[in-house]
């Protein structure tokens, strides 16, 4: 009679990390809830504009995403990839990857939402005046960044060649920023970040001042899950080619 062996013992399934929601990010969770409660207070809790109407509520997405890729995720790119060409450290090239894809993200959301908001603002959808046309260009040079990681194939040369492009991005920001300023165009300057006082009325500056904080944690989360990605990408590299 033919013997049967006992069952292999399936292994339980260790309890789920803290760190995450049924392999969903807790930190990106968090992230998206407080960016949604923002869009609400924004939506309905927030006074409407007295001249622009409800287009005007663009304003609390439009600026902390340009926040989070022109002034973070841009000198975040090139300071990483400035310290990869000083110590040839992979984290700092992972980083740099990271920053890029964010960034380039951000500044999409600035790209889309600011043409709404011009059409009933400017009667136009789109308008060739220096900041727009400055944030455009930098957009294409972080994706220029992003196409030459994705044609170089050595992982030497593609963090080097990209490394160098990842420290020139940096350069156009400073002058996207101060474009309001040294050129007459269509787009409104600052209204929180001036000398003066900012000129939004309190219930607008509370809102605004929780989208950025809304968008600054999407921001990380979103880095954080693509760094960490970047370095199971590279593991698994190194394991197929050893």
């Amino acid at each position: 009679m033919a013997t049967h062996s006992p069952a292999t013992p399936v292994t339980p399934t260790a309890a789920p990390n803290w760190r995450s929601v049924q392999g969903i990010d807790a930190f990106l969770i968090v992230a998206l809830m407080a960016v949604v409660a923002v869009c609400v207070r924004a939506i309905w809790y927030t006074p409407v504009d007295a001249m622009l109407g409800a287009a005007q509520k663009i304003f609390y997405i439009h600026v902390p995403a340009a926040i989070g890729g022109l002034y973070i995720a841009c000198p975040l790119l090139a300071i990483s990839s400035l310290g990869y060409l000083w110590i040839k450290d992979e984290r700092l090239d992972r980083l740099a990857e990271a920053s890029a894809e964010v960034g380039l993200l951000f500044m999409g959301m600035v790209l889309v939402t600011g043409p709404i908001w011009a059409r009933t603002s400017w009667g136009t959808w789109w308008v060739w005046e220096a900041r727009i046309t400055s944030t455009v260009f930098l957009w294409l040079m972080v994706l220029g960044y992003l196409v030459l990681r994705g044609a170089v194939e050595t992982p030497e040369s593609r963090a080097r060649l990209s490394a160098v492009m990842g420290g020139l991005a940096v350069l156009l920001v400073p002058f996207v920023h101060l474009t309001v300023r040294l050129f007459r165009g269509m787009h409104p300057g600052p209204v929180v970040l001036k000398p003066e006082a900012p000129s939004l009325p309190p219930e607008m500056l509370t809102t605004f001042l929780w989208a950025n904080m809304a968008f600054l944690l999407l921001f990380f989360a979103l880095l954080r899950i693509r760094f960490r990605w970047a370095g199971l990408r590279n593991a698994v590299t190194a394991l197929e080619t050893a």
